[in-house]
């Protein structure tokens, strides 16, 4: 920063102190930062709406299927270049990221995020990956926010409110969804919802609505008028499609971290690029509604067409059998999730959230379209089946079931299906959470113990830095070590009272304490007879630095009784935690998070 811009910025934070008070400047930089969550939504779009304008040149339009394979790779080749000779850092996902931020990073999220996203996934989503922008806008808002905090030297505390409600305002400004916003930032990253810190994220999310209505007009991305009322007597087959998309959401779940795990055993990226680049275009070429993010299918199903939803492929089908057209929309369900992992095994940046939305759309009007032609007698309405279809699938991949309710209600004006909204997600919840525990977002970091969850107690334990409660001023001993040279180099130059026996490799053996020694330390007689592997002992328990979260470290405390136990980093010692610095930390970190 400039020396000039820099006395500025003293001069406005001296001001700031003695003009307004702190809840008022957390006000304004909610606003603020929805604002700014607002613009990045909007740059988001902008680029990948231009970007999509190539298919609309004429040269492009005689070529249309061949391009569904060609872009794909151009876009995932010019990510590959961006990344290995600008960015040269890692771009991960968007909500995952920020999550990980907040738990391990006391949310400091660094600069080059806010405009990292900003151009690779416009590049990924506009030449035909099969993923969302609503992870990366909430990457770029959430960075814009941290970054502010920081810059006006806000709290540790006041960053994570702010880092929500710029995610706030990136789902507001995404869908013009103001109350989800808020829903999704408290589900999806646990904040707090006490009046301090609700009112800035009515203000961030109103912020960006405005910032999305004054730059992109009152468009939607999702344009549904409800013509269906809900009827009682449709009551079991929207239980069915519950357990439908329940089912859905496990199949998604599993397939994104089959896909994951399959392109994490090529450590070139270069290779990863290949082979997911070849695969997505395949995909892409034979099944074209999975080109992009697919908000086109999903309007045109609430609409009624599915013949536009479909549109041109590759093989001479007959259209008007409906069960052809089942067919198509169930494998457009199933490789949907593919197509989105796939690439994102191949190096394209891009968000979850849309994809299950397609996908939940695309099943939800097939379930509805085999109710209806089975020649049983049964009418259900499509769009409905459609709409609800979505709602499940959020609520079981995301684990985000209000999220998942409001949003649809909010986005489609849908509000008097409200029932059925409520059932479907509750169901497709419930089942998805017996088997996959945690969603896409969050079950490495729950892996990990990095999740942040409503438990103050557990979140608390999480931030607390390890690195702060180890004490590494103990004098080790060699287990060869006479009495007189313990007593004479340890006991004497040392104020504790037990000294850790390490080999020479510096690996952790056990432990003599001065209670240990205290009852022979004044009989000369055996100064040079007894040694320090004949006095030590194993201890009450090991902290292991590499695999021990915060959590286990307080339980082995809790099951072994110990006020002291050591460190073992890599396999040597490292060091000791004492109970007494151990809850120390923990009552100063807690005091953080409810003042």
């Amino acid at each position: 920063m400039p020396t000039t811009t820099k006395k500025r910025l003293r001069k406005f934070l001296i001001w700031k102190y003695k003009h307004v008070s702190e809840p008022q400047f957390v006000y304004i930089l909610s606003i603020l930062a929805g604002f700014l969550a607002g613009m990045g939504t909007v740059v988001l779009k902008n680029l990948t709406h231009y970007i999509r304008l190539l298919f609309e040149y004429e040269t492009f339009k005689n070529h249309h299927h061949a391009l569904y394979f060609i872009f794909p790779i151009i876009g995932l080749l010019l990510v590959y270049i961006i990344k290995q000779t600008w960015l040269k850092k890692h771009i991960g996902h968007g909500i995952s990221s920020t999550l990980h931020a907040i738990s391990k990073l006391n949310g400091i999220i660094p600069r080059y995020n806010i405009y990292a996203s900003l151009i690779t996934a416009p590049l990924t989503a506009g030449f035909g990956g099969s993923v969302g922008l609503q992870g990366p806008a909430v990457s770029v808002g959430s960075a814009l926010g941290s970054n502010a905090a920081r810059l006006f030297h806000m709290s540790s505390k006041t960053r994570l409110l702010l880092i929500g409600c710029a995610a706030t305002g990136a789902m507001a400004s995404m869908f013009k969804a103001p109350i989800a916003a808020i829903v999704f930032a408290v589900e999806i990253f646990s904040l707090d919802i006490a009046f301090t810190s609700l009112v800035p994220l009515l203000l961030a999310s109103v912020s960006a609505v405005l910032t999305s209505y004054m730059f992109l007009g009152t468009d939607v991305l999702l344009r549904f008028e409800l013509t269906d009322k809900f009827e009682i007597k449709d009551i079991g087959f929207y239980v069915l499609l519950g357990l439908v998309t329940a089912i859905a959401s496990v199949y998604f779940s599993k397939v994104f971290f089959a896909i994951t795990n399959f392109f994490k055993q090529f450590e070139s990226r270069a290779v990863r690029l290949i082979i997911g680049g070849l695969a997505i275009g395949t995909m892409l070429y034979f099944i074209p509604p999975l080109y992009g993010e697919g908000y086109g299918l999903m309007n045109n199903l609430l609409k009624g067409d599915h013949l536009a939803a479909i549109g041109r492929t590759p093989f001479d089908l007959d259209l008007s059998n409906i069960w052809i057209v089942i067919a198509l929309l169930i494998g457009i369900s199933i490789f949907k999730a593919i197509a989105m992992t796939t690439t994102f095994g191949a190096g394209g940046v891009g968000g979850v959230f849309i994809p299950t939305l397609v996908m939940g759309s695309a099943l939800g009007n097939a379930f509805a379209k085999i109710i209806n032609n089975i020649g049983l007698g049964f009418h259900v309405s499509e769009s409905n089946f459609t709409l609800i279809g979505m709602t499940g699938l959020m609520a079981g991949v995301l684990h985000a079931p209000l999220t998942a309710i409001f949003l649809i209600a909010e986005i489609t004006s849908g509000y008097e299906l409200f029932v059925p909204l409520m059932l479907v997600s509750a169901i497709s919840f419930s089942f998805t959470k017996y088997f996959i525990s945690h969603s896409i977002y969050t079950l490495k970091l729950a892996e990990r113990g990095e999740l942040m969850t409503h438990d103050k107690d557990q979140n608390v334990l999480m931030v607390l830095d390890i690195d702060k409660v180890i004490e590494t001023n103990f004098i080790t001993l060699k287990p060869e070590m006479k009495l007189g040279d313990i007593l004479n180099n340890a006991v004497a130059k040392s104020s504790r009272n037990h000294f850790p026996v390490v080999n020479d490799e510096h690996e952790f053996l056990g432990v003599i304490r001065l209670d240990d020694v205290r009852h022979i330390m004044f009989n000369s007689d055996l100064y040079e007879t007894v040694t320090a592997e004949s006095l030590m002992h194993a201890d009450a328990g090991i902290i292991d630095y590499d695999a021990d979260n915060m959590n286990t470290i307080m339980e082995k405390f809790k099951t072994s009784g110990a006020w002291n136990l050591p460190v073992i980093k890599k396999g040597k010692y490292f060091g000791y935690i004492s109970k007494s610095k151990l809850l120390t930390a923990y009552r100063q970190q807690l005091i953080k998070f409810t003042k």
